[in-house]
């Protein structure tokens, strides 16, 4: 069985994440997006609310595919994860060369850690590339229109949490 690992903060979903996990699903059997708890990054969504909205989302996904897709809250290393979920991937979206410089040096720390777990790269579609949870948050702050970034609920989610 193939397993895939696609880790992230996810605080919030968006389209970018979305399509990633949609074009992930067609390499692996078991897709598992890892929901990093990361408290230095000081996430906008709780853990909870960050997974129910992934949950909802991968709901949606599976009803498309044959793929088997699980969510996994972490807070330990990458690498680790991998190994408890038993992934021989793990897989990363690519937006630009800026994306690029870090995940070549996370891929050479995580490949030092184990070598037999392979990191593979999609790149993200144009109409995503520019997108970014941390620039959703921050236009969505301003009173900015961040609907074509996100799906309707993650886009209420955001009002909800700026205007509450």
């Amino acid at each position: 069985m193939r397993i895939g690992l696609y880790p992230g903060t996810f605080d919030p979903i968006t389209h970018g994440h979305l399509d990633i996990m949609k074009r992930a699903a067609v390499l692996v059997d078991r897709l598992v997006i890892g929901v990093a708890i990361n408290r230095d990054k000081g996430p906008m969504f709780t853990l909870e609310e960050r997974v129910e909205m992934i949950e909802k989302h991968c709901a949606a996904l599976k009803e498309h595919t044959d793929v088997e897709i699980v969510v996994h809250p972490f807070e330990n290393l990458l690498i680790d994860c991998a190994r408890d979920v038993g992934a021989q991937f793990i897989i990363r979206g690519l937006r630009a060369v800026s994306d690029f410089e870090y995940e070549f040096q996370m891929v050479g720390m995580n490949r030092a850690m184990d070598s037999s777990i392979e990191t593979v790269f999609l790149m993200a579609e144009a109409k995503h590339q520019a997108i970014a949870s941390k620039l959703v948050k921050e236009i969505a702050r301003l009173g900015g229109d961040v609907s074509k970034f996100v799906t309707k609920d993650v886009h209420q989610a955001l009002l909800d949490k700026f205007q509450g």
